[in-house]
């Protein structure tokens, strides 16, 4: 019996020694993730300016085409840490796609969406914040590129780490803006085009929220609400995803294909006006066949979303392949044009050595760093299912259509989380509203106490404040990042 009871302690003891070695596994295994996420970022970036040594290393510009192409990696990553998260979050917040599932199909299609169709999208970037004939000299000018390329990607790396989504695009606006103020004066911005990104600051997130919250209330109205809800989704689930082919066959044109062929925004209208009723037509016997054997309940519904959002999911990652890669590279193209040409008075276009470099930095960024955004974006907002996360891709389409309708130049990453944050408060709303409705039906039902009832909001105030916070400060933030990178700069080299 002595024998069988100190068996049993050396059991527990060993039990307890192997215990304490797994969590020191889990440990080590935590802590070592991020260090070997940044030695293969640390290599991508190597290989960038090896690349660019291979096709400028017999010019006298080489070192600064080298560290350029350095600098535009790293922004590629943090595109791919930061930017990527708006696409994919909803989708995995509401459990349609696992993480690995959303990073997969992220990196694909961003990186097709960004060789495709990534065209010449930099000319903006390049050349409609501050005018390259104002700064003069064309070293000024490509010092001015180089200041806004590291400022833009500290900036967004900084945002990153604080767990705030902000716009790449207003990184790198304002990196060009701030650099060309200290290169040139006041006089050498376009504020015409400033005063237009200033004002999506407010646009972007307003609409993407208050369209969003709009699908959601149609939704819950018109099925979620109703007594027979599988009757109600064999009707309006296949319209809905017929306004989602249709948007997002517009939202394609207009962002994405644009770069290959000439669309108008008339064009782009009456192709996803095609491409929608088509849809619709498919998907009745689709839901049909799906909705056989469901029961009469919500959790039923998020069947028939959750393909509709996959795919959407990845639409959203061309469409951004294509438009926000020359948030990374677009300096980079515009330093190797005026480097190569001596100006960059025509079109700026993006030699394919410098494209790849963004499309794979942007995948690298989002497989190695990516996760922790995404779950911010898609779980501690606000939580989503697949009919919530669904308004919010939709939103995303419709407000770019919408914005490009009325020439305003307009922020994806600020139209996702406002389409997140408009979800997220109407849910508090029609809580709210329902609480009282409940209240005149049954008059001495006890109220919660004040404490209770913000504990139970359904928007973090927290990440809420962050984010607009980060939104609000970006422009500026990297302006003067840029600037005083650029005075640096210029103290050296010249």
């Amino acid at each position: 019996m002595a024998h069988k009871d100190l068996e049993a302690r050396h059991l527990d003891t060993l039990d307890r020694d192997l215990g304490r070695f797994s969590n020191l596994e889990i440990a080590a295994a935590a802590v070592a993730r991020p260090i070997v996420g940044i030695g293969i970022s640390f290599i991508f970036v190597v290989f960038a300016g090896l690349a660019a040594m291979l096709f400028f290393g017999q010019t006298p510009n080489a070192l600064i085409v080298v560290i350029a192409a350095v600098f535009g990696a790293y922004m590629a990553l943090n595109i791919g840490a930061n930017d990527v998260a708006n696409n994919m979050g909803p989708a995995v917040g509401a459990q349609a796609l696992t993480m690995g599932g959303a990073i997969a199909i992220a990196a694909i299609f961003e990186s097709a969406g960004a060789l495709i169709a990534g065209g010449d999208v930099v000319s903006t970037v390049a050349k409609g914040i501050v005018a390259p004939d104002s700064i003069g000299e064309e070293l000024v000018f490509v010092l001015a590129m180089l200041a806004a390329l590291l400022s833009s990607a500290l900036w967004v790396n900084l945002a990153t780490l604080v767990g705030a989504p902000v716009s790449t695009t207003h990184s790198i606006v304002g990196g060009v803006m701030g650099a060309g103020i200290a290169a040139a004066g006041f006089a050498a911005v376009n504020w015409g085009t400033m005063g237009g990104i200033a004002a999506s600051w407010v646009l972007s997130p307003l609409l993407g929220g208050v369209i969003a919250a709009a699908f959601l209330w149609f939704i819950k109205s018109r099925i979620v609400y109703r007594d027979d809800k599988i009757a109600s989704a064999r009707v309006w689930v296949p319209v809905l995803v017929g306004i989602m082919a249709g948007a997002f066959a517009a939202y394609l044109a207009l962002k994405g294909l644009k770069h290959l062929f000439d669309v108008s925004l008339g064009h782009a209208l009456a192709i996803g006006l095609a491409v929608g009723i088509g849809v619709w037509l498919a998907m009745i016997p689709v839901i049909r066949r799906q909705s056989v054997g469901l029961e009469n309940r919500n959790k039923s519904l998020k069947v028939l979303f959750a393909i509709p959002l996959i795919v959407s999911a990845a639409l959203l990652s061309f469409a951004h392949g294509a438009n926000d890669v020359a948030n990374a590279v677009g300096p980079l193209a515009a330093i190797v044009q005026a480097l190569g040409t001596g100006g960059v008075s025509g079109a700026v276009n993006i030699p394919l050595w410098v494209m790849v470099i963004g499309a794979f930095g942007i995948s690298f960024g989002l497989f190695l760093f990516g996760p922790r955004m995404i779950r911010i974006v898609g779980t501690r907002i606000t939580k989503l299912n697949p009919m919530r996360a669904y308004c919010v891709a939709l939103s995303a389409a419709l407000t770019v259509i919408v914005a490009s309708w009325l020439g305003l130049p307009v922020s994806s990453t600020h139209i996702a989380i406002g389409g997140v944050f408009g979800v997220g408060f109407f849910r508090e709303w029609d809580a709210e509203r329902r609480l009282r409705s409940a209240r005149l039906t049954v008059p001495d039902r006890p109220q919660l106490a004040p404490e209770e009832r913000r504990r139970r909001k359904l928007v973090r105030r927290s990440h809420f404040l962050t984010i607009v916070a980060a939104w609000v400060i970006t422009v500026p933030a990297a302006a003067l990042l840029s600037a005083l990178l650029f005075l640096g700069m210029r103290a050296l080299v010249m």
